[in-house]
């Protein structure tokens, strides 16, 4: 089957392009916005409306694949590409990729993803968006000619088995962290609840809120989570928070000092496993994998059983191999927007877990329903430890969409006949499309 016509839509995202370096640096929220200039190049406010393009690929069957164009909260962050606006980019996808995507067959997968992954146009990559958008276009693109769930394609491909069991998921609070974590318990969120630290005023001087905060939350899973529920009989769940490197400002990046606080904070938990989310960012990515080892080191010599989590210059899937290969955190944020095309997805979760590093298939925030959805699908496929729950920062929309599209799925793939035996989890290693 091929594409017959290709069109560019231009869309709003669920969220908002936030300047994380302004941020950083003290500004002032007023009301929703942020008093101030933006520090970070492209943005013309430290908080503006986050946007998407739609990518529609009409196949001569008449049906219409779409995929959405969307970039993280963060944008030009860490070492991730820039503000992606709809209004710069669409006259470029007009000219440059329509050309490449009209007659192109969508019998496979990966090979077209690929493509478009590695193509450059005038020397340069197209945009991780970009590629994320066209990579969830195709995908859908080759369910529809082959009549199967996205899921069931991306089994095949590489081979997975269809496994018809949930992924657990992950909640986030945004700021709203004490009614959004109320929320979560009662949905019983296998993971929570991110908690958006992105500054040293929400950390405290001392670190003291977010240790009350911690308190508070154990204590509230523990008032809340038990609520009689036959099919949550001891409601444990994951805690994560993201604290944005907020610990290295606060701690002056000293890693013992950084180690200890989180050991208290593991303390604070009971029986709670606690993740930490980018305790600093060290500025570069070899100096990050450096920082992030150097506080594992203490917190193994502490004995402490907290778990450090990869996100700040961790944002390709070289980046999550050398991560991996650093041994320098207990898991790795797979950012789904930064790593361009979906199918580094999948690969980048099979890297991690043949190197017993566990993959969260995370995202934004600033994301859309429709790759929202697609992220399901590839989660489904590859078997993350965990998957964020997006988009938006209202926790109960997200819910909906993640939860009722694996709900869906999976309903599919217990019911059809598979390629591959139906089996209980298993680490599925390092794998390669067929």
């Amino acid at each position: 089957m091929k594409i017959v016509q290709a069109l560019f839509v231009s869309g709003y995202s669920a969220f908002y392009f936030d300047d994380q370096h302004a941020i950083k640096q003290g500004a002032q929220l007023d009301g929703f916005v942020y008093r101030g200039d933006a520090h970070t190049q492209g943005f013309q406010a430290i908080r503006q409306a986050g946007e998407c393009v739609s990518i529609l690929l009409q196949l001569d069957d008449g049906s219409v694949a779409v995929g959405d164009c969307a970039a993280v909260q963060y944008s030009g962050a860490g070492g991730r590409d820039p503000l992606f606006t709809a209004q710069n980019y669409i006259p470029f996808l007009q000219k440059y990729l329509r050309p490449l995507l009209e007659g192109l067959n969508v019998d496979a997968f990966v090979p077209n993803a690929r493509f478009f992954d590695n193509l450059k146009i005038e020397g340069q990559p197209l945009h991780t968006a970009i590629r994320y958008g066209v990579s969830q276009a195709l995908l859908e693109a080759t369910a529809l000619a082959k009549r199967q769930l996205k899921a069931a394609v991306l089994c095949q491909e590489y081979k997975l088995p269809r496994i018809p069991q949930p992924v657990p998921m992950f909640g986030q609070s945004g700021d709203d962290r004490y009614l959004g974590a109320d929320k979560m318990i009662l949905k019983k969120v296998d993971v929570l609840p991110h908690g958006l630290i992105n500054s040293p005023s929400k950390l405290g001087r001392h670190g003291e809120k977010l240790r009350d905060y911690v308190q508070w939350l154990t204590e509230r899973i523990g008032q809340l989570g038990n609520d009689g529920r036959q099919d949550y009989p001891n409601y444990q769940p994951d805690l994560h928070l993201d604290v944005y490197g907020t610990l290295g400002l606060v701690f002056d990046h000293d890693h013992k000092r950084v180690a200890e606080y989180i050991a208290e904070l593991q303390d604070l938990t009971g029986d709670l496993k606690l993740y930490i989310e980018g305790p600093v960012d060290a500025g570069g990515k070899l100096e990050q994998m450096e920082a992030m080892a150097g506080i594992k080191e203490h917190l193994n010599a502490i004995s402490s059983p907290a778990k450090l989590v990869a996100d700040e210059w961790c944002n390709t899937l070289q980046d999550i191999r050398d991560f991996a290969d650093a041994d320098c955190c207990h898991m790795v944020q797979i950012k789904t927007p930064d790593l361009g095309s979906i199918h580094n997805v999948v690969e980048a979760i099979g890297y991690c877990q043949q190197n017993t590093v566990e993959a969260y298939q995370g995202g934004t925030c600033n994301e859309t329903d429709l790759s929202a959805r697609t992220c399901v699908h590839v989660a489904l496929a590859a078997r993350p430890e965990r998957l964020l729950i997006k988009p938006g920062m209202g926790f109960d929309e997200g819910m909906n969409v993640v939860n009722n599209e694996m709900q869906r799925a999976i309903a599919q793939f217990a019911a059809s006949t598979p390629l591959f035996p139906s089996i209980e989890h298993q680490n599925p290693g390092h794998f390669h499309a067929h």
